[in-house]
């Protein structure tokens, strides 16, 4: 499709328009960023984005993902443009008001077009990664007739600045994800004023360093920018290609400067804008030959998505892309007969163990599971005889090697997640995942299917000490809402969470697990694990006592019982892998699990903060307020308190007092 550049120019300036509008209408936003890369963004939509409007979910269309979310005007403009069903002018002109799609960042489960939700700077880009993997990998599984596309992101220097970036290029590079270019928004302002204030490294170099395409164009220069978006497409290498832009272009006495980035114009500005940009219709109001060019655009699409329909029904391959495109698990008939047997047996292995093997059942049947470790294979115990390495010369791996990169890990799984095809699993200690907290974060926001696991779990590690036992992090994951934490007993109740981890549709799961082995205290079923918690011993005298704990502590919890019940004290234990699960139970199966009339103690080696929830302000709760220290690990629950021999005394002495 050939569009004069006067036009191409009015086109772009609709993006303007409408974003100036809807900051000045809320007064609240981010004006500059849209009004400066709508030059580049008409180009890469009219020109080079494969998608359709009328479906917005088709699995074969470009991905675009605006990195530098707080320009989210940008994409809200161009999906109206371009004729997706939302948002539509009224919704824009609710921009970030209660309940508006046209949210304040950009988020995936309002507006289809929207492909990740962006904000905290470098994670869109860092996601895009995931994307391109995503891509890559069912290509090389289903063939270029049915998969066959690229991924593109605006970026801002916030997004290039950000530590996420060094991780995330890194690791594409590396990668050779040749499809995948970034669009840098080289406008040299950041909040504070001109980038020279805090930043002089040489963006390109960088880039290029790690294995990149580097290229550079006037982002006001349709034909130059042209030019570059074709050269960076053409090229075997991620791409970066430098658009030099000005912020907030076309407000003529504020374009150029930091005051046009979060704030709006103002009344006399867009006043002054409409004049430059010759604008005369009233705010929201678009020309009709404006608003029909990017129909246009919005329609070339079509084609090739039907086309594409007709592959895969063509295809014998296509019904198995599409069910995995659709989220839609395969047949589990065998894995959960493996299971059942397993309830036979007496495994007494450590859960990231346990974890291992249930993962050798299912990526055996579940073939979208794509696993991997940040450096840390070994420990974690992620891979499987089916996950062969991910890589330049096989695509078709389930394995990605992601280095030291935590942060750029969990972020690359959520795009992988949320391109759809792919259930992504990823490994670290459970200490470390402060490193990649944000995006475990955004993964529960963003409704991400993605499991984290997280082992080392507790002082149980033993001698690497305090830097390395978590304390406060199971927790604090707790915390995040939609983010399901399992921390299993055993063997048993390590397979029922993966199970219920690729069955959480909108939600992602962590998985906390031991380095020390434990014992096998279930042999009977079904799936408990699906409760939350459930009784796993009942008092043999009269119930007093209601022990709680997850993971390595049930074990002792079980200690604990025996010692009580030796006294005559009735006591439950109640295992309780996924306490945001439990509490979501209704309130009799609660009240079944955790009566009122008895005294109720917790057993967890991490915080005790929380555990209020469960045991109420009377009850006993035994964990570590402290940081850990360097020792065996047997010799730190002993000094820690965390034996049945130093307990059930406590829990004796309560009952009496």
């Amino acid at each position: 499709m050939s569009i004069t550049a006067p036009r191409l120019q009015n086109m772009a300036n609709a993006i303007r328009v409408l974003s100036m509008d809807a900051v000045q209408a809320a007064n609240s936003g981010h004006p500059g960023m849209p009004m400066g890369m709508a030059d580049v963004a008409t180009v890469l939509f009219s020109k080079f984005l494969k998608f359709d409007p009328a479906q917005p979910r088709w699995p074969d269309r470009d991905r675009f993902i605006l990195s530098a979310g707080h320009g989210s005007m940008l994409i809200y403009s161009l999906l109206h443009l371009t004729g997706y069903e939302q948002p539509t002018i009224e919704d824009i002109k609710n921009f970030r008001q209660l309940h508006s799609v046209c949210a304040g960042h950009p988020e995936n489960f309002e507006l289809p077009g929207v492909e990740c939700t962006t904000g905290p700077l470098g994670q869109g880009l860092a996601m895009s990664v995931g994307f391109a993997i995503a891509e890559r990998h069912l290509n090389a599984q289903f063939g270029d007739d049915l998969v066959d596309h690229k991924t593109f992101v605006i970026a801002g220097d916030g997004c290039i600045m950000e530590g996420i970036n060094h991780e995330a290029i890194g690791l594409a590079g590396h990668l050779k994800l040749g499809r995948l270019v970034v669009l840098w928004d080289d406008n040299r302002i950041t909040i504070d004023g001109d980038t020279d204030l805090s930043t002089s490294e040489d963006v390109a170099a960088r880039y290029t360093a790690t294995g990149w395409h580097v290229v550079s164009c006037d982002g006001h220069d349709f034909a130059d920018i042209e030019r570059a978006i074709a050269e960076a497409v053409a090229d075997p290498r991620p791409s970066l290609v430098a658009c030099r832009t000005i912020i907030g272009k076309g407000a003529p006495n504020k374009q150029g400067g930091h005051s046009v980035h979060g704030s709006p114009l103002g009344d006399a500005e867009v006043a002054a804008a409409r004049g430059e940009l010759g604008w005369s219709l009233p705010p929201f109001e678009l020309p009709a030959d404006i608003l029909g060019d990017w129909r246009n655009v919005g329609a070339l699409g079509k084609t090739a998505a039907v086309d594409w329909a007709a592959r895969v029904a063509a295809s014998d391959k296509g019904a198995e892309l599409l069910r995995r495109m659709n989220g839609e698990l395969p047949d589990q008939t065998e894995v959960q007969a493996t299971f059942d047997a397993w309830l036979e047996g007496n495994q007494k292995v450590a859960t990231r163990k346990a974890s291992q093997l249930a993962l050798e059942v299912l990526t055996a049947h579940v073939p979208e599971m794509v696993g991997g470790s940040a450096d840390l294979t070994g420990s974690n115990l992620t891979d499987t005889k089916s996950t062969k390495p991910f890589g330049p010369q096989d695509y078709s791996g389930r394995y990605v090697y992601y280095g030291i990169r935590e942060f750029g890990m969990a972020a690359a799984m959520n795009g992988m997640a949320l391109h759809g095809g792919i259930i992504p699993y990823g490994g670290t200690f459970l200490v470390f995942s402060d490193y990649c907290r944000n995006a475990i974060r955004m993964s529960a926001i963003q409704r991400a299917k993605v499991v984290y696991v997280l082992t080392h779990d507790s002082i149980g590690l033993g001698e690497d000490g305090p830097t390395h036992q978590p304390i406060e992090h199971v927790m604090s994951m707790r915390m995040i809402p939609n983010l399901e934490v399992f921390r299993p007993a055993d063997v048993i109740e390590t397979a029922e969470a993966w199970q219920l981890a690729i069955a959480n549709e909108g939600r992602p799961s962590v998985l906390a697990l031991t380095r020390q082995n434990l014992p096998q205290l279930r042999h009977s079923g079904p799936n408990l694990t699906a409760k939350g918690a459930y009784r796993l011993a009942a008092a043999t005298v009269q119930r007093k006592v209601v022990i709680v704990a997850t993971g390595s502590e049930v074990e002792i919890a079980m200690a604990t019982r025996a010692a009580l019940e030796a006294q005559g004290v009735g006591a439950d234990v109640v295992s309780m892998p996924s306490m945001s699960r439990f509490l979501e139970q209704d309130a009799a199966y609660k009240a079944e699990v955790l009566p009122a009339d008895v005294l109720k103690v917790s057993i967890e080696a991490g915080t005790t903060f929380g555990w209020e929830r469960i045991t109420g302000l009377d009850g006993l709760r035994f964990g570590i307020d402290t940081f850990g220290a360097s020792a065996p690990a047997p010799a730190l629950y002993d000094y820690f308190g965390l034996t049945a021999e130093k307990i059930a005394p406590q829990i004796l002495a309560a009952l009496q007092n």
